[in-house]
C-alpha cells in the first residue's frame, strides 16, 4: 500500500485548523461593551462593579501597562438558540499562546460572585447548558492589563517591569465580545483528532498502530463535509471510535496527572498582581471541578491561599468547599515555593512551619510531600528539614534542565547531609505546564529512567508560571489516553496518592547523595545583592527578635509579640520565593523588596531594643550597653570603637610602613601585609609559623569579568564568562584609616576606580582575633559585568566545606569529572572552610552565597587554591538597572579556622547584629549549652501562646556530640517535637536530672527540637 501518512498528518493539520475548530462556533451575535479605567492601583471587587461605564466597542485600544480596566458585556440569547449550549466569547487582545504574560481577566456575575477566568486558552464563559432563548446575558471583567515582557528571544531590557517607568500607551485591542453557539460534537471531534494525530506522530513508523492510525484518521476526514461541519461531524466521530475504544498493553507507562497551575508567587509581574493570577486561576480550576468529575487540581503555596483569603474572599470560598470536596488538594506544606540554596537553617524549617500549619488550621489537612517544581536546585540540608517538619516525600522537575549532565534518575531517595533519606520522584515529562500533548506522553514513557523496576510517573497538568491552570481541552485528552493502545495510560491522581503507589511499587530505589545541584542559574545566587542582603540581614534580626523577646518573657514577664513575630516570618518567607530570592524578577519587585525589608529591619531591631531595655529595666541586663542614645542598637562605628581601653594582657594592634610601600598590621597573632596596591600580600599566623597566600598571590583582589550569558541574564552566568577578566589592581588611594587611636583596632582603606564605578576597601584587623576582615563599598555603575573578591590560599584541599541549613555540605575544588566541573559557581552561607591536617582558614561572608573555587599546582610543588565570593552583576533583563548604585559587603578571611570557629564567626559577620549578640552574651541565657558543636538556630516561645519555651538546636561540625543542655528557668517538664512543636519520639536524647536539664547526644548534623514547658514564676 502506498505510504500515505505524512500526507494525512499534513492534511489533518490544515483541516483542524481552518475547517473543524472554527466550527466548534457556528454561530454568534455581538455583545455590547462597556468599560471603566481604574485610575491606580485595583480597587475592591465591589468599587469595580459599581463604578460608571462608558462604551466601548470591539477594535478599541485599552490597557495601560499594569492597568485595571473593568469591562462589562450585555446581550440577550436569540430565540433561534433555544436547546442549544450557549457561551460568551471574551478576548481581550490575546496573543494565543502561553498564558501568564498577557493580559488576563477575571468575569464575575453582578452580584460579585466569581465565574472563571480568562486567559489565551481560556476565552469562553458559559451561559448556558440548554438555552430557553432570550436569556439577558450581563458579566463584568476585571481586566488586567499586564505587560508582555518576556518574548523569550532575544531578551531585550524594558522599561515596562516597573510601573513607576512603564509610561501609559495603551497596550492592548479588544478583539472578540460575543455570543456563541458552543457545538460539543464538534468540540470532541477535534480533541479525538489531537489525541490520534499526536500519538500517530509518536509511534515507530512500521507500526501497524500508526498504520491503524493513519486508516482512521484518513476515513474520519473523509467523512466531514468541509462545507458543513457541524452536520457531520459525528459521522466522523464514528470513524474514529474503533481505534479510540483499543485498550493499552498492560505494560504500559502509568502517568498521574494532576491538575496544576504553578504561579510564580512574583517575577515578570509584582506581588499585588500574583493575588489576581491565583484568584483567576482557581475562580477557573473550580468551574472545571464543577464539570469534570475525574479531575483532580492540586495547588501549592499556604501564601498564596492567604493572599485570596485576605484580598477574594469570594473566591476564596469557592476553594474552600472544593477542598472540602476532596477535589481542590493543597500541596507542598511550605509557606512559598522557596528558593532552597539560599534560605538560612531557621527560615528554611519556618517555611514549612508556615505552610502546614496553614493547611492544617485550615483544612484540616496534613501534607506529605514538599512540592517544589522548579526551584533552582536544593541544598544538601533539606531532607532532614522535609521530614522534621513531618513529611517523607519530595516532588522536584527542574533539575532536568541542568545543561551538562542528565540526572540518572526519576525516582530514588535523596539522602541529606546528615544521612536522612527522602523518597523523591523527579517527573520524566520534563515540564510542570504538561498541556497532555502526544509528545509529551510519549516522552514521559521513553524517558522514564526506571523502567522494570517502576512503572508509574507524575505530570502536573497546566498552564502555569503565570497561572491559568488546567483546562478543559486538556481533561479531555487525559480521557482518552485513560487507556489507549499505543499510548501511556493517564488518570488522574492526588499527589499523595502517587507517592503512596510509587513508594509501594519502587521498595529499593538508588540513593543519591548529596546537594541536588542545578547546573543552569548558577547567578542567581549574586543578582540583586540588596535583596539578598535584605534577606540575610531579615533572617538574623528574626533570630534576634525571638531571642530577647523570649527571655523578657521569662525573665521579665514581658508579652511576647507573637503576631508581630508571625506577620513578620510570612514576610520574609515570601521575599524568599524563587524569583525574588534569586533576584530574577523584575524591577518593581526588587524595588519593593528593599522597601520591604527596610521595614522588617525597623519592625525587629524595635522588638529587640523593647526586650533589652525590659531587661534592662527589670536589672537582668543593668547597663543595655548595646544600645545608642536613642535607644536603637549601635551603628557599625559605635560597635566598631565599643571600648577605648584594652583589658589587660591584651596586645595593640599595631600598624607599621611595608618595606617597598603599603602598611602592616600587626596585633601578636598575625601579621598582614598589604602593599601599595591595597592588595593583601602576606597572612602570617605568628602561633603557628605559618603563611596563608601562596608565594607571589595577592588576597582581596577584585576581578571583573564580562557576563553575557547565553540565554537568561538574570539569571544565568556560563563558563565561558572566565575566558577574559581583568585585575583590579590599579588604587587611587591606600592610607591607614585611625578610629580615633583605638588600640584594639587597625585597619587600611583602599580606594580604586574603574569602569564607571567606584570601590572603597576597609581591611581591618582587631585585638584577640586571627580574622582579617574586609568591608567593600562599591557605587556600582557597569553592563553586562561579573564582580569578584579572589582569596587564594597556600593549601592543600581537594575538598572544602560550605554552610547550608543546619550544617555544611563537602564539595571538590578539582574537576575530575563532567559533575565536578559543572558546579563553577555554588552556594555558601555564613562560610567556606578549607583545611589540611592541621590548618585550615575560613572565608567568611556577611551577605553574599556565590562563590567559586579552584585549584593550582605551583612551580614550588605546592597547592594554591583560590575562593572567589561574588559581589555584583549588571545584567539587563528583566531588570535593566539591577544593582546599580551603592552597596556594602562584610567579608573576613580567618587562618588556622577549625570547622567550629566558621560557625560561630560566620553568624557575626554582620556588625550591627555581632554587636547585639555580644551586648546580649552579657545576660545569663535562656539555656546553657556545654558543647560549641550544638549551635541553637531558635530560642522563642511556643506557636501555641502556651507561654513554653522552645529551643532548636543541630550538631554543626559535621561530628558526633554529646551536650547538657541545661534551662535557666524552672521547667517541669520537656517535650522532643517535630518542627511545628508537636510530640515526637526521637532516640538519642536522655535526661540527666529534673532540675539540672537534660543531655542530648546528637549525630551528625542532626537537627533537634526541644520544648520545655515552664513553671508559673519561673524567671531566673
Amino acid at each position: 500500500m502506498h505510504d500515505n501518512r505524512s500526507l494525512v498528518e499534513h492534511r489533518l493539520k490544515r483541516v483542524l485548523e481552518e475547517r473543524i475548530t472554527p466550527a466548534i462556533y457556528p454561530e454568534s451575535v455581538p455583545l455590547t461593551g462597556s468599560i471603566w479605567v481604574a485610575p491606580g492601583e485595583p480597587v475592591p471587587v465591589a468599587e469595580g462593579l459599581a463604578a460608571p461605564r462608558e462604551p466601548v466597542a470591539v477594535g478599541a485600544k485599552w490597557g495601560a501597562p499594569w492597568g485595571t480596566s473593568w469591562l462589562t458585556v450585555a446581550g440577550t440569547v436569540p430565540a433561534r438558540w433555544a436547546g442549544k449550549t450557549v457561551e460568551a466569547i471574551i478576548d481581550l487582545g490575546f496573543d494565543k499562546n502561553m498564558p501568564g504574560f498577557q493580559c488576563e481577566g477575571l468575569v464575575y456575575r453582578s452580584d460579585g460572585s466569581p465565574v472563571k477566568g480568562l486567559n489565551p486558552r481560556n476565552q469562553w464563559v458559559r451561559v448556558a447548558d440548554k438555552a430557553v432563548g432570550g436569556e439577558e446575558v450581563l458579566l463584568h471583567v476585571e481586566a488586567a492589563s499586564n505587560p508582555v515582557i518576556l518574548d523569550y528571544h532575544p531578551f531585550l531590557p524594558t522599561l515596562l517591569g516597573d510601573k513607576e517607568t512603564a509610561g501609559d500607551e495603551p497596550q492592548y485591542r479588544l478583539e472578540a465580545l460575543e455570543l456563541a453557539v458552543f457545538d460539543e460534537t464538534v468540540w470532541n471531534l477535534v480533541a479525538d483528532l489531537e489525541v490520534l494525530g499526536e500519538l500517530m506522530a509518536e509511534l515507530p513508523e512500521d507500526s501497524a498502530r500508526r498504520y491503524e492510525i493513519v486508516r482512521a484518521v484518513e476515513k474520519a476526514l473523509d467523512a466531514v463535509d468541509l462545507q458543513n461541519v457541524n452536520a457531520t461531524a459525528a459521522a466522523a466521530r464514528e470513524c474514529l471510535a474503533g481505534v479510540l475504544a483499543k485498550p493499552a498493553v498492560p505494560s504500559a507507562h502509568q502517568i498521574s496527572a494532576v491538575g496544576h497551575a504553578h504561579i510564580d508567587s512574583a517575577w515578570l509581574w509584582p506581588l499585588r498582581e500574583t493575588v489576581r493570577k491565583v484568584a483567576r486561576t482557581t475562580a477557573n480550576m473550580t468551574n472545571l471541578l464543577d464539570s469534570e468529575p475525574e479531575f483532580i487540581y492540586t495547588m501549592s503555596q499556604a501564601a498564596q491561599y492567604d493572599f485570596i483569603k485576605t484580598h477574594r474572599p469570594e473566591v476564596y470560598e469557592k476553594v474552600k468547599k472544593a477542598v472540602a470536596d476532596g477535589r481542590f488538594v493543597p500541596s507542598g506544606g511550605m509557606w512559598v515555593e522557596s528558593d532552597t540554596n539560599m534560605p538560612g537553617s531557621e527560615a528554611m524549617a519556618r517555611q514549612f512551619v508556615y505552610g502546614k500549619r496553614f493547611f492544617l488550621e485550615e483544612f484540616g489537612i496534613e501534607n506529605d510531600e514538599a512540592w517544589l517544581p522548579d526551584t533552582f536546585g536544593f541544598a544538601g540540608g533539606l531532607p532532614q528539614i522535609i521530614k522534621a517538619a513531618g513529611s517523607k516525600w519530595l516532588l522536584t522537575q527542574k533539575i532536568s534542565w541542568s545543561q551538562v549532565n542528565k540526572f540518572p534518575h526519576h525516582t530514588f531517595l535523596w539522602e541529606g547531609i546528615d544521612g536522612t533519606r527522602i523518597f523523591t520522584h523527579f517527573p520524566p515529562i520534563d515540564t510542570y505546564n504538561c498541556s497532555m500533548k502526544g509528545s509529551e506522553i510519549a516522552h514521559a514513557a521513553r524517558n522514564f529512567k526506571d523502567k522494570g523496576r517502576a512503572s508509574m510517573s507524575l505530570a502536573p497538568t497546566g498552564w502555569g508560571d503565570g497561572g491559568g491552570g488546567t483546562t478543559r481541552e486538556m481533561v479531555a485528552k487525559a480521557k482518552r489516553m485513560k487507556d489507549l493502545e499505543g499510548s501511556a495510560k493517564v488518570s488522574w491522581d492526588k499527589p499523595a496518592a502517587f507517592f503512596a503507589k510509587a513508594e509501594a511499587e519502587y521498595q529499593n530505589p538508588p540513593v543519591w547523595v548529596g546537594e541536588l545541584y542545578l547546573e543552569l542559574h548558577r547567578a542567581t545566587l549574586t543578582s540583586q545583592a540588596k535583596t539578598k542582603q535584605g534577606n540575610r540581614n531579615s533572617e538574623q534580626w528574626l533570630y534576634l527578635a525571638e531571642l530577647t523577646a523570649a527571655a523578657a518573657a521569662v525573665r521579665a514577664g514581658a508579652e511576647y509579640p507573637y503576631d508581630v513575630l508571625d506577620r513578620t516570618w510570612k514576610t520574609v518567607l515570601l521575599h524568599q520565593f524563587h524569583d525574588i530570592l534569586p533576584g530574577s524578577s523584575i524591577a518593581w519587585v526588587h524595588r519593593e523588596a528593599e522597601k520591604t525589608y527596610q521595614e522588617v529591619a525597623e519592625t525587629l531591631m524595635g522588638l529587640t531594643v523593647t526586650a533589652m531595655q525590659t531587661l534592662a529595666g527589670a536589672g537582668v541586663y543593668p547597663e543595655a550597653g548595646g544600645l545608642g542614645s536613642d535607644g536603637a542598637p549601635v551603628t557599625v562605628e559605635e560597635a566598631l570603637a565599643r571600648a577605648s581601653v584594652l583589658p589587660e594582657g591584651v596586645v595593640a594592634v599595631s600598624v607599621s610602613e611595608r618595606t617597598g610601600g603599603g602598611h602592616v598590621l600587626d596585633n601578636g597573632l598575625v601579621r598582614v601585609e598589604i602593599d601599595d596596591r591595597g592588595l593583601v600580600v602576606s597572612i602570617f599566623d605568628l602561633e603557628q609559623d605559618r603563611e596563608t597566600l601562596p608565594p607571589g598571590a595577592a588576597a582581596n583582589l577584585l576581578q571583573i569579568h564580562p557576563d553575557f550569558p547565553n540565554m537568561w541574564d538574570a539569571w544565568d552566568v556560563d563558563e565561558f564568562y572566565r575566558n577574559t577578566v581583568t585585575d583590579l589592581t590599579d588604587a587611587d588611594d591606600v592610607s591607614v584609616l585611625g578610629f580615633g587611636g583605638l588600640p584594639q583596632i587597625a585597619s587600611v582603606e583602599v580606594r580604586r576606580s574603574f569602569g564607571s564605578s567606584t570601590v572603597r576597601q576597609i581591611i581591618l584587623l582587631k585585638s584577640e582575633s586571627k580574622a582579617v576582615e574586609f568591608t567593600t563599598y562599591v557605587d556600582w555603575h557597569e553592563t553586562e559585568k561579573f564582580l569578584k573578591l579572589a582569596f587564594p590560599m597556600d593549601i592543600h584541599a581537594d575538598r572544602y566545606a560550605s554552610e547550608t541549613q543546619f550544617g555544611h555540605i563537602y564539595r571538590p575544588t578539582h574537576t575530575n569529572t563532567s559533575w565536578e566541573a559543572a558546579k563553577f559557581e555554588a552556594c555558601n552561607h555564613g562560610f567556606l572552610h578549607f583545611a589540611e591536617p592541621g590548618f585550615g582558614v575560613a572565608i567568611l561572608s556577611g551577605s553574599t552565597y556565590g562563590h567559586d573555587v579552584t585549584r593550582t599546582v605551583r612551580a614550588d610543588g605546592g597547592t594554591t587554591v583560590t575562593a572567589r565570593v561574588s559581589l555584583l552583576r549588571a545584567p539587563r533583563f528583566p531588570d535593566p538597572e539591577t544593582d546599580q548604585g551603592e552597596h556594602v559587603f562584610h567579608h573576613a578571611l580567618a587562618p588556622s579556622a577549625t570547622i567550629g570557629d566558621a560557625v560561630r564567626q560566620g553568624r557575626l559577620m554582620n556588625p550591627v547584629v555581632g554587636a547585639v549578640f555580644g551586648e546580649f552574651a552579657s545576660i545569663e541565657p535562656l539555656f546553657g549549652i556545654d558543647n560549641d558543636a550544638v549551635t541553637p538556630s531558635a530560642v522563642k516561645l511556643a506557636d501555641d501562646r502556651s507561654g513554653d519555651v522552645v529551643l532548636r538546636v543541630y550538631e554543626s561540625h559535621g561530628g558526633r556530640a554529646s551536650a547538657l543542655i541545661t534551662p535557666k528557668f524552672g521547667f517541669s517538664g520537656f517535650e522532643i517535637c517535630d518542627l511545628l512543636e508537636r510530640p515526637i519520639t526521637r532516640e538519642g536524647v536522655t535526661v540527666v536530672s529534673d532540675n539540672d536539664g537534660l543531655r542530648v547526644s546528637l549525630r551528625p548534623f542532626q537537627l533537634l527540637t526541644l520544648r520545655f514547658t515552664r513553671t508559673t514564676g519561673s524567671e531566673a
